[in-house]
């Protein structure tokens, strides 16, 4: 980019060439994947443009830029370059399902159920129509210059355009006017049931039809050829029917359909690519039109092309000779060995039945030829594993089942409810934390067995959960729920603990109260006589000492009177107690 000025209008031109290969894949959770075709690999991600799931994207056919609009009815304008949005605006109430450019690029149509006309430079309303009572799913233009030709052509005004709509049997075309009095169609084709596939041939004379080829839901083909010129009340039929039969040969006499999945006009507008079969096996084939007929009906085998397919795809695996003394460990069961055999000829087979006088071998003799622990062999009818109960919860979720849902979610285990959480496949989390918050606000018991599985789930799932656009409304419930019973948590500890306080006080009187008196008088004194004379020498001793002891107290007690009258005596006669000197003599 620090370059002259040549040189970089050489890289940009590269950039616009290499933009040629890339296909713009539009997600469920609003991000936009631009993969290359050449490279086999993802290029880039576009994020940050939409909240819910994308609906439609057009490339634009001059700058490069790329349209889309999605499930939170917005339209984003991308720069592909940067991967940044260049522009974002609300395309309608509901969400807006489709979208197509003008042929001169500067109008964009928008539909959800109504349908826009849009000016790409100043992002406002050119035009409003009515639409459809469904949503949209298809919208394109069919002239590239108005009918009328007296009349300048601003790039917009007098063209046609088509949509279709799901669970709508007619296709409507519209005319873009001048004024913008006229919202309701024009013409309109009739097919036989909802369109899934639409392709045409865009008028570029006035004098030249349009031709259109529409795939209906019922494997059918229509195809319309028809000017466009003004108004038609009645809805048209359409000039040829294609259907796709097979034979019914090789004891199967009533031929079946085949189903068309797409077509496409060639660039000769002659003749047709047609897709059909099953998706995940299409057969192309390339049709010329005929359609002085008004009804065609394919005969194609089926079986026979993806027979030879499928032949020609095990043709390549070699089977190894093997010998008959060859020996073959049997997988799954270390040590056991069984000698392979060659196919039974019509005596072995004979060998091998069962005379009527013989008793069948029994399961246990069986495994014990095989040299298995028949107590290790777990019998039917326990405990349902792991991969039962998550095709239970499954099956529960699904049917609302009480008696299922019950069955599964009091389980106790961890173990059970991991594997079964693990196991579970994604899009049931949902609905499995919708049916844990009824649970929760139940009764406390129900609570405590919920919980597991509540951890369990935001442990193994977590990053699914983060994808979810929509994750606050989903989970707002439990939150609140959540938030509820934490707040009173810390009334319940401080009740609980001034209780288990009364209660240990409580239980601790009771057992004082319980214990029985010990009895202190002594069962056996035994007495010698040295013992009697020490004793009355200690009585005598005891009676001295008592004596002396009150002898001593009566002397303290009249040297305290008299210490009493002595302060009494020179309280009167005025003496002061303060001086140090007659405190000494008085001590």
């Amino acid at each position: 980019q620090d370059g002259p000025q040549r040189k970089k209008r050489k890289s940009e031109v590269a950039e616009e060439d290499k933009q040629l290969d890339i296909l713009a894949i539009g997600t469920a959770v609003g991000s936009i994947l631009l993969y290359s075709t050449v490279k086999g690999e993802l290029q880039s991600k576009l994020d940050g443009g939409h909240d819910s799931r994308v609906n439609c994207v057009r490339w634009h056919q001059d700058n490069g830029c790329l349209y889309s609009c999605s499930e939170d009815k917005h339209i984003v304008e991308w720069n592909t370059q940067t991967c940044r949005v260049k522009c974002k605006w609300k395309g309608d109430n509901s969400s807006v399902t489709c979208l197509c450019i003008s042929p001169d690029g500067k109008m964009l149509l928008s539909a959800g159920r109504t349908i826009k006309l849009w000016d790409l430079e100043t992002k406002e309303v050119y035009r409003h129509f009515t639409g459809h009572a469904t949503s949209v799913s298809s919208l394109m233009f069919t002239t590239v210059k108005p009918v009328n030709e007296s009349t300048p052509f601003d790039g917009i005004t007098g063209l046609y355009f088509l949509s279709g709509a799901i669970h709508d049997r007619l296709l409507s075309v519209w005319y873009i006017r001048s004024d913008r009095k006229e919202k309701n169609t024009v013409m309109s084709f009739a097919v036989s049931d909802e369109p899934i596939f639409v392709d045409l041939t865009v008028s570029e004379v006035k004098e030249e039809p349009v031709k259109l080829a529409v795939v209906c839901r019922d494997g059918q083909l229509h195809l319309f050829e028809h000017i466009l010129n003004g108004y038609c009340k009645k809805p048209l039929t359409s000039n040829c029917t294609i259907q796709i039969a097979t034979p019914g040969n090789d004891g199967d006499s009533t031929p079946k359909p085949v189903p068309i999945l797409a077509a496409a006009f060639c660039t000769d507008k002659q003749s047709l690519q047609l897709v059909y079969g099953n998706s995940s096996q299409p057969i192309i084939e390339k049709v010329s039109l005929n359609t002085s007929e008004s009804h065609i009906c394919l005969v194609r085998d089926i079986q026979k092309v993806l027979s030879l397919k499928t032949e020609a795809a095990l043709t390549k695996v070699k089977t190894p000779v093997v010998n008959s003394d060859t020996k073959v460990l049997v997988p799954g069961i270390p040590g056991h060995s069984t000698a392979v055999k060659t196919p039974a000829s019509g005596k072995e087979k004979k060998k091998n039945k069962r005379k009527p006088g013989e008793t069948e071998e029994s399961i246990e003799e069986r495994l014990g030829a095989l040299d298995i622990d028949v107590s290790k062999v777990k019998t039917p009818g326990g405990l349902p594993q792991t991969d039962s109960f998550a095709v239970l919860l499954v099956q529960g979720l699904e049917s609302n089942d009480a008696e299922i849902l019950n069955k599964v979610l009091n389980t106790r285990k961890e173990n059970i409810v991991k594997n079964t959480v693990a196991r579970m496949p994604i899009y049931a989390v949902i609905p499995l934390l919708h049916e844990l918050t009824k649970r929760l606000q139940g009764n406390p018991y129900s609570a405590s067995l919920m919980v597991r599985w509540l951890k369990s789930v935001f442990t193994l799932h977590a990053s699914y959960l983060s994808t979810l656009p929509d994750l606050i409304p989903q989970l707002g419930m439990l939150y609140q729920l959540m938030e509820s019973r934490v707040k009173t948590l810390q009334k319940l500890s401080r009740l609980h603990g001034r209780l288990f306080i009364l209660v240990s006080q409580v239980a601790a009187s009771e057992v004082v109260q319980e214990v029985p008196e010990v009895n202190q008088t002594a069962k056996l004194v035994y007495e010698d006589e040295s013992s009697e004379e020490e004793g009355s020498d200690d009585m005598i001793a005891d009676k001295d000492s008592d004596e002396n002891w009150d002898e001593d107290e009566d002397e303290e007690n009249g040297e305290q009177s008299d210490e009493q009258d002595m302060t009494v005596e020179k309280e009167v006669n005025g003496d002061s107690d303060l001086e140090p000197e007659n405190e000494s003599e008085e001590e």
